[in-house]
């Protein structure tokens, strides 16, 4: 997540609450596959608080993703969304739903992202983003 990135999902995690886990590390290099970070996992109805990936458990919690983009929606973004949740699945969570933050709308993109179950988009406010 760069720095552009990061205010915009404070201000989202502001609006929904619950616990934020920054950059949760998905998956761990090894010699097979690279590293994966999702840029903020958001455990609904935890405590309103910052946390690390080894301080929370996800097993049997309602998770919310956020792949957040200081742009517009396309494609390399909307593919974020849709296998961070895959990955999430293998920590055995109650329930996911993707969010793809973005400064600026696609309504093509939007409407084929969010055909698919529990996948959404939400555009983040000017006065966020564009500082």
């Amino acid at each position: 997540m760069s720095l552009r990135e990061k205010p915009m999902i404070r201000w989202y995690w502001s609006k929904v609450g619950g616990t934020l886990i920054e950059e949760f590390l998905a998956v761990k290099r090894s010699t097979t596959n690279a590293r994966r970070l999702i840029d903020g996992v958001i455990v609904r109805g935890g405590e309103h608080r910052i946390a690390t990936t080894p301080e929370v458990s996800l097993a049997g919690q309602d998770l919310i993703i956020v792949q957040a983009k200081n742009a517009r929606l396309g494609m390399y973004l909307m593919g974020q969304v849709v296998f961070s949740a895959k990955l999430l699945e293998r920590f055995e969570p109650r329930s996911v739903t993707s969010v793809a933050l973005v400064r600026d709308d696609d309504l093509v993109m939007r409407s084929l992202l969010e055909a698919i179950p529990g996948m959404n988009v939400i555009v983040c406010p000017p006065e966020v983003c564009r500082n």
